[in-house]
């Protein structure tokens, strides 16, 4: 039987989250963020769910930000009002980053150095054959975001817009940003479609923020259940019911599913 050929002209853009899309950090990003808020509390310590509902605010993207709104809550809570509050951000940080990344500056130790897989080097290289073009919009670190990348699977100069080069999400200022370098990149022609893959409510308000800015293009939101979000069917359900409330075309439970065909079906689909 004679095989398919593969494309000959580009077909899509896809771009990438990577935590919770491309590497599990319910063990890393969010247990730093458990232990920050428990060091700055002095006894609370948030559950998976309690972050989860933050992040639903749509506002929360940068976990360093969220361990102190959490504190903060806290403290509300204990009739302790913010502004009466002496938390010192740096140190917030400082402790985050001690117990993610490790307290060696050079040779990382921490949390992240365990974090799970959730695609293979051979998913990506499927992408590049069937034409799609593909990159990273990232709330994490240049630093953790490279170190995955480059080091965990292998990639050589992948294109990346990392914190330091854009606004927080929802903004729309990094999606755009990236999608603008991998036309550069591989002279795609304009205005072709994109997709963006992320697991949070910011991710997907980024997707519907960006189709603001440019109306001409056709934007799609997928979206992805993390590890930690498929514990329990009740939870899971909740967790797509959220993603689907703020644009998510379709909600995954598995980045890898969205291979070349289910592009295509989504691309027709949503014409």
């Amino acid at each position: 039987m004679t095989q398919p050929s593969a494309p000959t002209t580009p077909t899509a853009i896809l771009v990438f989250d990577i935590d919770g899309v491309i590497r599990d950090v319910g063990g890393s990003y969010r247990l730093a963020l458990a232990d920050t808020v428990e060091q700055f509390t002095g006894q609370y310590r948030p559950t998976p769910a309690e972050i989860d509902q933050l992040k639903t605010e749509g506002r929360w993207n940068n976990d360093w930000e969220a361990s102190q709104e959490l504190i903060y809550r806290y403290f509300e809570a204990e009739g302790q009002p913010r502004a009466l509050q002496s938390l010192d951000y740096e140190a917030i940080v400082a402790f985050f980053q001690s117990r993610y990344r490790g307290t060696d500056p050079t040779h990382w130790t921490g949390y992240i150095c365990d974090e799970p897989l959730l695609i293979q080097p051979d998913y990506l290289a499927a992408l590049s054959q069937a034409q799609i073009a593909w990159g990273f919009f990232s709330g994490a670190t240049r630093g953790s975001a490279s170190y995955v990348l480059e080091k965990r699977l292998g990639l050589a100069a992948p294109l990346l817009v990392a914190m330091e080069d854009a606004p927080g999400k929802p903004d729309p200022t990094g999606l755009l940003l990236s999608v603008q370098q991998l036309e550069a990149r591989n002279q795609l022609p304009p205005l072709m479609p994109v997709i963006y893959a992320g697991d949070t409510v910011a991710d997907m308000q980024t997707v519907q923020a960006a189709m603001q800015q440019q109306p001409e293009r056709r934007w799609l939101g997928v979206g992805v259940l993390p590890p930690h979000a498929q514990l329990t069917e009740d939870y899971a359900d909740a967790y797509r019911r959220n993603l689907k409330r703020v644009g998510a075309s379709i909600i995954l439970n598995n980045i890898s599913q969205l291979d070349s065909d289910l592009i295509q079906r989504l691309l027709v689909e949503f014409s």
